[in-house]
C-alpha cells in the first residue's frame, strides 16, 4: 500500500465517525493551543518585567555613603559623597559612562487648601533626567545654564501639578514658594516606570537645581549618586571603579554602598525562564493526555473494525498495510487537532494586539514549530500500539469476529 492510499483510506474511516474524530482531536487542539499561549504569556511577562526594571534606569549604578557607628559628626560629614566626587567620576570615566549625577534632598512646608503640608524638595542637575529615565510631560527640564547660574526654577511631579494648579500645562509659568523663595515652574515630569515611592521620588516632589538646593542644606551630601554606563557589559567593571574612586577620595575607614541593577535583572530573567519551563511542562502534560486519548479511541476502533481488517487481509492486504493505515489515522487526528490548535493559539494574541493599542504581544515561531512537531510525534507514538495490534490479528479469526 502506498502512502497516498493509506491516507485516502484513513480519511474515509475518519469521515464515517466525524463526532468521534472531532472529540479525539479536541484534546490535541487544546493541548497545542495551550503550548503556544503559555509560551506567549511567559514571553510577554518576561519582557514586561525586564522593561520595568530597565525603565528605572538603563545600565544604572547607584552609590551612597554607609554611615558607621563610631565616627564623629565631623568625620561623617567629610565622608559624605560631594559634587566634587561626581565631577571626578565624570572626568575619570568619561569614555565609559553616559552621565553621572547626584541628588540632595530636603523638606519644606507649603499651604494648600488652608492646610500646611510637608513637601519633598530634590536638587539635581541637567543629567538627572537621562540617568533616571524621567519623562517631561509639559514645559522643559533643567539645562546647564539653569544649574550654573543658580536659577530659581522648578519642576513638579504630575500629581502635585494637578493638585495645586488643576493640570500640568496650567502649572508651567506659575510660581511656587520653596524655603521662603519664589521659584518659577518650568515643567512637569514623571518617572518612565512607576517606582511606587521606592526611589528618592514620591508622588508629590519638587525638583530644583542642585546649586540652589545647596543653599538650604547644612552639610553637602549627595545621596544617592547615579552613574549611567554606556555598555551593559561594562556595568560590573564600572561599579568597581566608582567604588574605588569614592574610597580614594575619602579617608581609609569610609565605606560606600555601590550597586547596580544587574543582579536584579539576572534574577528576573532566571525566574521568568523557570516559570516558562514549568508552564511548558504543564501544557506538555495536556498533550500527553491527548495522546493517551487518541490511543484509547484507536484501540476501540481496532476492536470495532476487526472483521474489516480480516476482509482486507483476505483480499491481499499485508500486515504492513494494516499497520500503515491505522497509524496514518492516528497521525491525521493528531495533526488535524494540532493544526487547529496552532491557529487558535496564534489568533488569541494577534487579536489582542489588533484590538488594544500600544500592546505588542510576541509570538514565538519556535513554540509553533515545537507544538506542531510534538502533536505529530504524539500521534505517531500513541498510534503505534493500536496499529500494531491491528496488524497482528489472525485473518481467519478476524473474519469470524462478530
Amino acid at each position: 500500500m502506498q502512502l497516498g492510499e493509506a491516507f485516502s483510506f484513513s480519511v474515509q474511516a475518519l469521515r464515517l465517525n466525524p463526532v468521534r474524530s472531532f472529540l479525539t482531536g479536541l484534546g490535541m487542539l487544546i493541548g497545542t493551543a495551550s503550548v503556544i499561549l503559555v509560551v506567549t504569556i511567559s514571553l510577554t511577562s518576561k519582557n514586561y518585567i525586564l522593561e520595568q526594571i530597565e525603565g528605572v534606569g538603563s545600565n544604572m549604578i547607584f552609590a551612597s555613603y554607609e554611615v558607621g557607628t563610631q565616627e564623629s559628626n565631623a568625620t561623617v560629614n567629610a565622608d559624605f559623597i560631594k559634587m566634587s566626587d561626581v565631577e571626578a567620576i565624570r572626568r575619570q570615566l568619561a569614555s565609559r559612562i553616559v552621565a553621572a549625577t547626584g541628588i540632595e534632598s530636603t523638606y519644606d512646608s507649603i499651604f494648600s487648601n488652608g492646610k500646611e503640608e510637608r513637601l519633598l524638595v530634590i536638587g539635581s542637575d541637567e543629567y538627572y533626567r537621562p540617568v533616571r529615565n524621567l519623562v517631561v510631560l509639559s514645559g522643559r527640564f533643567f539645562d546647564a545654564s539653569d544649574v550654573d547660574l543658580r536659577q530659581k526654577v522648578a519642576l513638579l511631579t504630575e500629581k502635585l501639578a494637578k493638585r495645586l494648579y488643576g493640570s500640568q500645562s496650567a502649572a508651567v509659568g506659575r510660581t511656587i514658594k520653596i524655603h521662603g523663595l519664589q521659584f518659577t515652574i518650568i515643567g512637569t515630569f514623571k518617572e518612565k516606570v512607576e517606582s511606587f515611592g521606592q526611589s528618592e521620588l514620591n508622588a508629590e516632589t519638587v525638583l530644583i537645581p542642585i546649586t540652589v538646593e545647596q543653599y538650604f542644606v547644612r552639610v553637602e551630601r549627595i545621596d544617592p549618586l547615579y552613574v549611567q554606563v554606556r555598555s551593559p557589559q561594562e556595568v560590573e567593571a564600572v561599579t568597581d571603579q566608582v567604588r574605588s574612586i569614592l574610597e580614594s577620595r575619602h579617608r581609609a575607614g569610609a565605606t560606600y554602598k555601590v550597586e547596580n541593577l544587574t543582579g536584579i535583572l539576572n534574577a528576573a530573567k532566571s525566574i521568568a525562564e523557570i516559570l516558562s519551563l514549568v508552564l511548558v511542562l504543564v501544557s506538555a502534560i495536556a498533550l500527553i493526555i491527548s495522546g493517551i486519548g487518541i490511543m484509547n479511541i484507536m484501540l476501540v476502533t481496532v476492536t470495532e473494525r476487526t472483521r474489516e481488517i480480516g476482509v482486507r487481509m483476505a483480499v491481499g492486504a499485508s500486515r504492513r498495510d494494516i499497520l500503515m493505515q491505522f497509524l496514518t489515522e492516528a497521525v491525521l487526528i493528531s495533526i488535524g487537532g494540532g493544526a487547529i490548535g496552532i491557529v487558535a493559539g496564534v489568533a488569541v494574541p494577534l487579536s489582542v494586539s489588533l484590538l488594544v493599542e500600544n500592546i505588542q504581544i510576541p509570538i514565538s515561531v519556535w513554540s509553533i514549530a515545537i507544538a506542531f512537531g510534538v502533536s505529530s510525534l504524539v500521534g505517531l507514538v500513541f498510534g503505534l500500539l493500536p496499529a500494531s495490534r491491528a496488524s497482528k490479528l489472525n485473518p481467519t479469526e478476524a473474519l469470524r469476529y462478530e
